[in-house]
């Protein structure tokens, strides 16, 4: 991993971008990483774009700044791509990550000109097996630390379940729902 890595997280306000930057920040604290994570604030309200951040490096993190030139991008919801620009900023050797239930090649179409790394995930699918409706954060940010390789597999699923128990302490049912998720997306998440 870089000294620093950086993800821009795009998606639409109720999908749970701003939580799975938040959680990533904490199992990525638990690990020793130094972290940030926050979104960006505006007029948003349900269903509206909004975009949220995380910065971790195993350094003290100096920068408070929104992230312009990201490592990651991660796309929650497809439809985003077009009207928003997504890829703006990322780095050459950048990654895109996104939620899509549609084909590699399809995908890969609504990046024309981008020859980059990019993972798909039906990230919709397995939050409706494991969780029981469509979440998809938490399947996205199993495959953000597949991709990125920031954390063990081992590693992550311990400090998730740790973070998960005392989320969702009042509603343990929650956490093996969850629990699933990560796996099945740890596992999903391919390079289209």
């Amino acid at each position: 991993m870089k000294d620093t890595l950086e993800i821009r997280w795009h998606g639409r306000g109720g999908q749970g971008a701003k939580t799975a930057a938040l959680l990533l920040a904490d199992v990525a604290f638990s690990d020793g990483f130094y972290v940030q994570g926050f979104p960006e604030y505006g007029p948003e309200r349900m269903g509206a774009p909004i975009t949220a951040y995380n910065r971790l490096s195993r350094n003290v993190l100096r920068s408070h700044s929104n992230i312009y030139y990201p490592d990651v991008v991660v796309v929650v919801d497809e439809s985003l791509i077009g009207p928003v620009d997504v890829t703006a900023g990322l780095k050459e050797d950048g990654v895109i990550i996104v939620n899509s239930e549609h084909s590699p090649e399809e995908v890969r179409a609504e990046f024309a000109g981008y020859e980059g790394a990019l993972y798909i995930i039906d990230a919709k699918a397995v939050s409706e097996r494991n969780i029981g409706k469509n979440m998809p954060n938490t399947p996205l940010l199993s495959s953000v630390v597949k991709v990125t390789g920031l954390l063990s597999k081992e590693s992550f699923f311990a400090n998730m379940e740790g973070s998960f128990f005392h989320k969702f302490a009042a509603k343990p049912e929650v956490l093996e729902g969850n629990m699933s998720a990560l796996k099945e997306a740890w596992e999903e998440v391919a390079e289209a």
